[in-house]
């Protein structure tokens, strides 16, 4: 049912896209200007901690993917600290401020307004996010709500596609490392009467690295192999003089093998949305989307390396939508009314086997939906120097249809859980001031709480990492979060700086918490309570730039009952100290050389702190060499002093991230 309502929703894309380009082709007033984009967003929202990637900073990514520039944003980061190319895809949620615990995203991940994260497992598809089709990201990390507020516990990070204006009439690019691994992109951006399109492709294959240390290795032993592609189809046109369409299909599939021969994974989605905008007085915003994902797994025993788990498909589901109204109000005011609904719905299928015989022990379903549903206003004031926001949000929420059903493997039901549908209403506040103290130095403080469902996953779906099995909790609560910060913003010539103070709070968070020997279940923990700081500072002079960012954290769980133990210790996967640097060089039109250093302080694998990750420093270095105004060199190096990245540690039992790495390519470009 979900392929057949992306595949309807596609081709109404496609259906719509000549029509509305006649329409366009009618339009008789040649200075209408087609963004691609949604309404702007309020600058009162610089109350809150934000960081932005500007188009130009992504050719600086020496590993040539987004997780990889993200990881230059203050306080963010991901469970593991290994990419989209050596990790489960499953273990790819993105958090900030130290407020982890699992591998479920607590930031809210928008790609043009629409949550991108996994309707079933709450990851983020980072293969499906090559940055070349990106025009902005921008990271507010600060918790929050406002449209799609539910999930944004650990902040937003809000991705906007590149349109006409950002992308050359048609480029390619090919590059390749010292191991024949090979990315391989292309896109055309035509225009489409009055409007335009945007079609793109990537393609990235190889071989992969060792994640296994030497040392460790047995026959059985592989590499991290990749092979995962995603395209991409855009289309904006006017269908009026304030009224835009948009349009947009993203298809992607990738596959991966992870430490043993025939431990693959795969992951597939199949994503449309409609938009349309009105920039008239009065402004509106209307959405809709559907998303069609499906994921597969198979664990290898680390003793005998017979298949113990297949986790042969787990089809799932997102549908959503919102309307945002902006009436016309006084210049100083600004005025934003909404409602957004989502939808989580799916279903996982696994098989069971004898490590030592290979035989079927049991067969496994589960799955239920999870709803949203949010009213929200957001309203700011200006008063001379002070600019004031405030915005509050109503969720009515529910988890329905939630299941367990388990067969040996005669076929006999062992287990059959229906387990009780539960809901509720939540408020959620956040407001913010922001003092322009003079031309040089601006103030900000906020306040917010907000609220995460638990996933689908963290319900239902049981999972092992050799040796330890976490079990899903059916009884799981929502996580609710309150939080605070203040800052300050100082310009000096060439040089900007940001420092801020936060403390914010999860009460209930969820947590993998050790109930046994190798055996942990997902548990709400009384919370989680992180405070620290962050510095972020940029220059420029001349053909030199410079960008950096420093986190200090102190986040400490909260436990009793169960998770009593726990209590004072730092949450699983959450480092102290973080920094990254990058230097650049521009010494003329598309020539750049920049060298980034990375830093992250020791963390723990486990809730109780017995598995530690030790401290990590990585080099990274992109260079790119224009031949012509059309075609330019690419180099870049991964890992320049091949350190040792430990990305998984579980009783000794250590997987690494990617050694040193070098690539090489080429970009040709048309009508830029």
């Amino acid at each position: 049912m979900a392929r057949r309502a992306s595949s309807f929703l596609v081709l109404t894309c496609l259906a719509a896209s000549p029509a509305l380009a006649e329409e366009a082709k009618r339009v008789e007033d040649p200075e209408i200007v087609v963004t691609g984009q949604g309404l702007s967003r309020s600058a009162l929202l610089d109350a809150y901690a934000i960081s932005v990637i500007q188009r130009d900073r992504t050719a600086g990514s020496a590993s040539g993917r987004i997780e990889d520039l993200l990881g230059n944003v203050a306080g963010l980061q991901q469970f593991r600290r290994s990419d989209s190319r050596s990790s489960n895809p499953t273990a790819q949620g993105v958090t900030m401020r130290g407020l982890g615990g699992n591998a479920s995203s607590r930031s809210l991940v928008l790609l043009d307004g629409v949550p991108v994260t996994d309707p079933f497992f709450g990851h983020v598809p980072f293969v499906a996010l090559p940055f070349e089709r990106l025009r902005l990201v921008t990271v507010t990390r600060g918790g929050g709500s406002g449209p799609f507020g539910a999930g944004a516990v650990a902040g937003t990070i809000e991705m906007f596609s590149a349109s006409r204006e950002n992308l050359p009439q048609a480029e390619a690019s090919l590059v390749a490392n010292d191991r024949g691994e090979s990315e391989l992109s292309a896109s055309l951006a035509p225009r489409l009467g009055a409007g335009h399109a945007v079609v793109s492709a990537r393609w990235d294959r190889g071989k992969g690295f060792w994640t296994t240390p030497e040392s460790q290795r047995v026959p059985a032993s592989a590499r991290a192999r990749f092979d995962s592609w995603s395209s991409s189809l855009r289309g904006v046109v006017p269908v009026g003089e304030d009224l835009e369409f948009q349009a947009r299909v993203l298809l992607f599939e990738d596959s991966r093998t992870l430490r043993f021969n025939g431990a693959d994974s795969h992951q597939s989605g199949q994503d449309a949305s409609l938009r349309l905008v009105g920039r008239g007085a009065w402004q509106f915003d209307l959405l809709g989307y559907v998303q069609a994902r499906d994921f597969s797994n198979v664990v290898i025993s680390a003793t005998s390396f017979r298949k113990t788990l297949d986790q042969r498909t787990t089809p799932a589901t997102g549908l959503g939508g919102k309307f945002e109204l902006r009436p016309p109000v006084n210049a100083d005011h600004t005025l934003r009314l909404g409602i957004d609904w989502r939808r989580a719905s799916g279903e996982m299928f696994e098989t069971a086997f004898s490590g030592a015989t290979g035989a079927v022990t049991a067969r496994r379903r589960a799955g239920g939906v999870n709803d949203d549903i949010g009213l929200y206003g957001e309203y700011d004031h200006e008063i001379g120097k002070l600019r004031l926001t405030g915005t509050a949000r109503l969720d009515r929420w529910s988890v329905r249809g939630g299941h367990l059903e388990e067969q040996n493997a005669a076929g006999v039901v062992t287990t059959n859980n229906r387990f009780a549908d539960r809901s509720g209403w939540d408020l959620s506040l956040r407001g913010g001031a922001l003092l322009a103290v003079n031309d040089r130095l601006t103030l900000r403080a906020s306040i917010y709480d907000g609220l995460r469902q638990p996933t689908l996953n963290e319900l239902y779906r049981p999972f092992v990492v050799f040796p330890v099995t976490t079990r899903a909790n059916a009884n799981l609560a929502n996580e609710k979060l309150f939080g605070f910060e203040a800052g300050l913003e100082f310009k000096a010539g060439p040089l900007e700086v940001q420092a801020g103070a936060f403390d914010n709070r999860v009460r209930g968070a969820i947590a993998n918490v050790t109930i046994g020997p190798n055996l942990r279940e997902r548990r709400n923990v009384d919370a989680v309570h992180s405070r620290g700081i962050e510095l972020t500072a940029k220059a420029r002079l001349g053909a030199f730039s410079w960008d950096g960012s420093v986190t200090l954290l102190d986040a400490r769980v909260e436990g009793s009952g169960v998770s009593a133990a726990l209590d004072r210790m730092r949450p699983a996967q959450v480092p102290e100290f973080a920094l990254s640097t990058t230097l650049s060089w521009r010494p003329g039109k598309d020539w750049l050389v920049a060298v980034t250093l990375r830093h992250l302080s020791s963390q723990f694998e486990d809730d109780l702190q017995t598995d530690r990750l030790p401290a990590q420093t990585t080099l990274d270095a992109v260079v790119t060499i224009p031949l012509s105004p059309r075609v330019g060199l690419i180099f870049r190096a991964e890992n320049i002093t091949d350190a040792a990245i430990v990305t998984r540690n579980q009783a000794g039992s250590i997987d690494l991230g990617a050694p040193r790495t070098i690539w090489a390519g080429l970009r040709i470009s048309i009508g830029r």
